[in-house]
């Protein structure tokens, strides 16, 4: 049930979707201008609202007569469009956190760490991946989603913007990558 090869590619897509470090800069102003940054509870919000999407997403695509391949195709575009952002450093979409001063929790949770395009991408991922290994992949990058919340500070520091800026666009093409194959897969299955 379990397979560590997916396990892996899961956590590395949730990873770059999420962009938690990349994510760092925005975390850092909310803390400054909230006051602190409710870890604990952004982080167990953004895992709910994944792990419930992860099960009644499909069942929200039948309601609209959308097959999975169909969603898993649109999702590999938009994880595309976050991947050639990532590594070209321009903006396709609009950012919808800009009231860093309400709670901690809805800038967070949604749509910084559990945003559409994370939704999507469980989505495109189901399609591809086991749903135990889609499971543990979560865990995982929620784990690594409340360290960085932790330690964000300490995070700035340490790595700066040079190095941010490099995992960015090393998890960017990985992103892109993973995108592509998704979309290879799915387009043949039409």
């Amino acid at each position: 049930m379990f397979n560590f090869k997916e396990i892996i590619s899961v956590s590395l897509i949730l990873f770059s979707v999420i962009d938690i470090l990349g994510s760092v800069p925005i975390i850092i102003d909310l803390r400054k201008k909230a006051g602190h940054v409710q870890s604990e509870k952004a982080t167990i919000a953004s895992g709910a609202l994944m792990i419930l999407f992860l099960f009644l997403g499909e069942g929200i695509l039948n309601l609209f007569g959308i097959d999975i391949g169909s969603f898993a195709i649109a999702g590999a575009l938009i994880m595309f469009f976050i991947g050639l952002e990532m590594v070209l450093g321009i903006h396709f979409f609009r950012s919808d956190h800009e009231d860093l001063s309400s709670s901690s929790i809805v800038p967070l949770a949604f749509p910084l760490i559990a945003g559409a395009g994370t939704l999507t991408t469980l989505i495109s991922l189901k399609a591809v991946y086991a749903t135990t290994n889609i499971l543990v992949g979560i865990v995982l990058n929620l784990i690594f989603v409340y360290l960085v919340l932790k330690s964000s500070n300490w995070l700035e520091r340490k790595i700066g913007a040079g190095g941010f800026n490099i995992l960015r666009k090393v998890f960017g093409i990985i992103l892109l990558s993973i995108a592509i194959k998704i979309f290879k897969t799915h387009l043949l299955t039409l």
